[in-house]
């Protein structure tokens, strides 16, 4: 891609994702994710009314009047973008393909965790740990980050979810808030590895789901492809018998990845390529 043009798409991904950050989702991202606790800010006069259990007892003592302790919310947070850049992600019958939501996505969380001086990291993962950026703060670091996330090119295709938590619960000691952003097409077990990853961090699933993938339209003979093995398979949507067995498999599917997220005790959001993503993500902050 040519300099301009990254450039301009940076800009643009930035004016929105911070246009949404701004006027929706920050003071909902505050809300939802909390900080370490109370921190010591300064010391006042007491005044009638205060808690007598924060009255500072040295201080008050030093100047013969009594004084208090004020306490601020600690917000300050680390913030980890779990992203999934598997060949899948290169796929959409609507508007956009899986990857271009989840760049917006990334860019409007991590500009909400600017706003609340929270640092921000991000993993791309395929079957393998394609790219680490540390958290960090700053204008600057986020429009790296969304900057990879427009022309970062993976070396594999495949999915890997159970390597991608474990190089996460390895490398980020700190305990974090991380969103891992997957279709969640994947065929290694992970069930262990997401349990491990959310006793550690504050850990949130947001499914990115095209409406293909859920309820295949009947128009007769259709090539399939797989971007991630590469196999390409003809089937016919107007028979009755495969559209029984795709329906028993999504049902399955969604039954079995519920049960993972609700075992690993993770809040979770399907987001469709599709739809806005503004409504999944404000209700998801609200349940929080």
């Amino acid at each position: 891609m040519e300099t301009s043009e990254l450039l301009k798409k940076v800009r643009k991904i930035e004016i929105k994702s911070r246009g949404l950050s701004n006027q929706i989702f920050s003071g909902e991202y505050h809300s939802a994710f909390k900080g370490r606790g109370m921190a010591f800010s300064e010391v006042r006069e007491y005044t009638p009314g205060d808690d007598v259990r924060t009255i500072d007892w040295n201080v008050t003592a030093r100047f013969n009047s009594p004084f208090v302790k004020v306490f601020e919310e600690d917000r300050e947070l680390s913030v980890v973008l779990l992203v999934d850049i598997s060949a899948s992600g290169a796929f959409g019958t609507s508007n956009q393909f899986k990857q271009d939501v989840i760049t917006e996505i990334c860019a409007v969380i991590a500009f909400s965790a600017s706003q609340n001086n929270d640092k921000i990291g991000i993993i791309f993962f395929t079957d393998k740990i394609e790219k680490f950026i540390p958290p960090k703060k700053g204008k600057t670091h986020i429009l790296r980050i969304i900057r990879e996330l427009i022309e970062f090119k993976p070396e594999n295709k495949k999915t890997n979810i159970e390597l991608a938590l474990k190089y996460l619960t390895n490398v980020i000691k700190k305990k974090s808030i991380v969103f891992l952003i997957s279709d969640f097409l994947s065929n290694h077990d992970y069930k262990d590895a997401i349990k491990i990853a959310n006793k550690k961090h504050d850990l949130v699933a947001l499914r990115i789901i095209d409406k293909t993938e859920m309820d295949i339209p009947q128009v007769g003979l259709m090539k399939l492809k797989d971007n991630e093995s590469g196999n390409i398979l003809w089937i016919d949507t107007n028979d009755k018998l495969f559209r029984k067995q795709f329906a028993t498999n999504k049902i399955n599917f969604e039954s079995n990845l519920k049960e993972i997220f609700n075992r690993a005790g993770i809040d979770s959001a399907n987001i469709n390529t599709n739809e806005s993503y503004i409504k999944p993500l404000m209700n998801l902050f609200k349940k929080r």
